[in-house]
């Protein structure tokens, strides 16, 4: 017995198991482990049988307890008998003394599988058949066993099964203090992870925020090298990464803005986006993939450089090596030919994501200040069928699919936010500016710093005009068709200077913002 820090540190040899799962994985190796120490089991229903089937011997809970197993198998464990013989402190002598008077046997460690709560809801099962896969037994006896940590070992899951039995052979069949608290701290975040997915089940409430996620991704450091940076999400299930280092926290910002805007264009000929810093610095939809690559890229080869690219349709040959003479940190797509594998791991850093078909989560949730902030998913994209035009000059058929177009582009970029865009193609943007007429000069200088010439552009704004100065600014840019939500008390304004000056202005009724 060693002391530090006024904390007892000991290691305790098991005697008895109660083993009661519902996955069977992994169990075998424990179960031979225990026996070979000579620990007596004690199991039920399909696990008793499991461990019979080993050749090792077990003792029916329904000896210990004298009851059957009832309800269908809703009641098994539950027994003063049971918990008694997890719960009892061995070192409280009026436990101590119970414990002989009402027959209950110590039991040293609780092994346990919860039913899948989880696997069964995402099933598309019953309601019937989802409420029997709540644990009521299982999870009883994780939070019994972990409550107890001092003197009982709970393993709560096949996570913990290699672990635990790491520990019971490195210490020739026991445990410390220290490994007993480790498995209750990840027993007590098993039954919270799982109480968190039943209420999530049930609830209606939306003033109510629980989450729980498991497994986060250690990041080499966060938005800056003196910062610590986690992932929390299951990465495998939205892509398959096929090359590259790992992603850091300001990649996976950018490969989450860059999902966020090519599911706009889902459904559309072949479209290629790059961005930086969140926001498009390239897109165009063409006949061709490779056709969209280089028409994007051109839109502003400077800022393409380290950006991450990210395509609607499979990359092939061809524009793989296109993109291979640019240093970029991710590409992104549906698919790859195999030679356009070949190519773009010639860099040995570049990092190649295939993207799963995965519906993305349908809330958004951040910090702020001291709580988190919570919102639907913005799942509005602006359509033809839903614009109003409000000015005698009507937008032709060319330039309403440009300003979809750019309408796309401006939601996903950061507010405030300017986008002017031509033949299905980014012209230039003015993105995250404290005023909109600041975001219209800067996507003006960035268009003709570029070469580009805004004649028959359009322009798409985030939020409405309260003056007519964006799109007299816009007018003299070349700008002929305007596409923004509309709703100022002023918007006559930029109305009457739009009829005076013969440009088309459609409202959607939609806001876009994107701080």
């Amino acid at each position: 017995m060693l002391k530090n820090n006024n904390t007892m540190t000991t290691t305790k040899t098991i005697q008895s198991a109660l083993i009661s799962v519902f996955s069977k994985e992994g169990l075998e190796p424990i179960v031979r482990a225990l026996h070979k120490n000579n620990v007596t089991i004690y199991s039920t229903g399909g696990t008793e049988d499991f461990i019979k089937n080993l050749g090792i011997p077990v003792v029916p809970v329904e000896d210990v307890t004298s009851y059957p197993s009832i309800l269908g198998g809703r009641v098994k464990t539950l027994h003063p008998k049971v918990f008694g013989g997890i719960l009892n402190r061995q070192d409280n002598p009026s436990d101590v003394q119970q414990m002989e008077e009402y027959n209950i046997p110590q039991i040293d460690v609780v092994i346990v599988d919860l039913y899948p709560f989880e696997k069964t809801v995402a099933s598309g099962a019953s309601e019937s058949d989802i409420i029997e896969k709540i644990d009521i037994g299982g999870i009883s006896l994780i939070r019994a066993a972990a409550k107890n940590f001092k003197d009982t070992v709970i393993v709560p899951s096949v996570a913990e099964y290699s672990l635990f039995l790491e520990m019971f052979t490195s210490t020739n069949g026991g445990t410390t203090l220290e490994q007993r608290k480790l498995l209750a701290t990840k027993a007590f975040h098993v039954s919270s992870h799982y109480d968190s997915a039943i209420f999530t089940y049930f609830n209606t409430d939306e003033t109510i925020l629980k989450t729980s996620i498991a497994d986060g991704q250690v990041l080499r450091y966060g938005e800056n090298p003196h910062q610590k940076g986690f992932f929390f999400g299951d990465f495998e299930a939205m892509f398959t990464k096929l090359h590259g280092k790992e992603l850091s926290y300001n990649n996976l910002l950018d490969v989450d803005a860059a999902v966020n805007l090519i599911a706009e264009f889902k459904d559309n000929d072949p479209t290629f986006a790059i961005l930086k810093h969140n926001n498009a610095c390239g897109l165009a939809t063409k006949s061709t993939l490779l056709d969209a690559y280089q028409t994007a890229l051109a839109c502003d080869p400077t800022s393409a450089f380290g950006g991450v690219l990210i395509a609607n349709r499979a990359i092939d040959l061809a524009t793989a090596n296109e993109i291979n003479s640019l240093f970029c940190e991710v590409v992104i797509a549906p698919s790859y030919d195999t030679e356009a594998i070949s190519v773009l791991s010639e860099k040995k850093n570049r990092i190649i994501l295939a993207i799963n078909d995965v519906e993305l989560p349908q809330k958004n949730v951040r910090t702020c200040l001291n709580g988190i902030l919570v919102q639907e998913r913005n799942n509005i994209t602006d359509a033809k069928e839903n614009l109003k035009t409000v000015t005698l000059t009507a937008p032709t058929n060319q330039e309403i699919d440009d300003l979809i177009f750019a309408s796309k582009i401006c939601k996903n970029t950061k507010s405030n936010t300017i986008v002017f865009a031509k033949n299905n193609t980014l012209i230039a943007s003015g993105t995250g500016q404290t005023s909109r007429v600041d975001a219209l000069k800067q996507a003006v200088e960035k268009a003709n710093a570029f070469g580009f010439d805004l004649k028959g552009a359009v322009m798409a704004s985030d939020a409405f005009f309260p003056f007519p100065d964006c799109v007299a600014l816009a007018d003299e840019a070349g700008i002929t068709a305007v596409i923004q939500p509309g709703g100022s008390i002023k918007d006559e304004l930029s109305i009457n200077y739009c009829n005076e000056n013969k440009i088309a202005m459609v409202f959607t009724g939609t806001r876009h913002f994107k701080h």
